[in-house]
């Protein structure tokens, strides 16, 4: 009987865990595909664009990045079609689009210092001359 019992509790522990764990991918998967950084911006996210007036290669965010990298194939990379595309973010980018429900501040060094430009939810601009071509990191506020 104890054997019987014990059995019958683990698998409904099994059943239970089975079906939290069916729960958690299900919620999660929406959620991944709208952080993917796929080269397109979506709502949601900033981008950085290789040329100014948003054109070029794009490389899309959904959260704060502190050093975009130096060189492949460790950088963050323009992902869009276009110009640029491949090359490290880092120092490339010209101007922006903020997509994001949040404001976004990008900065000439990593780990944010420096001189910065901040962005507005729905804002997209060209990266002032001090920060264009030269960024490194950005800050979701």
């Amino acid at each position: 009987m104890k054997v019987t019992a014990r059995i019958g509790r683990i698998i409904t522990a099994g059943v239970a865990s089975l079906g939290i764990a069916g729960g958690l991918m299900i919620t999660a998967s929406p959620a991944s595909a709208a952080t993917a950084r796929n080269g397109v911006c979506e709502s949601g996210e900033f981008c950085l664009y290789y040329y100014p007036n948003m054109t070029g290669s794009v490389s899309d965010f959904s959260s704060s990045v502190s050093n975009y990298g130096d060189s492949q194939p460790t950088c963050y990379e323009f992902r869009g079609p276009g110009l640029g595309q491949g090359q490290c973010v880092k120092n490339n980018a010209m101007s922006v689009r903020n997509l994001s429900s949040r404001a976004v501040t990008v900065y000439y060094n990593s780990g944010f210092a420096g001189a910065s430009q901040t962005f507005a939810s729905g804002q997209a601009a060209n990266l002032i001359s001090t920060l264009s071509n030269n960024n490194a990191s950005h800050l979701f506020r």
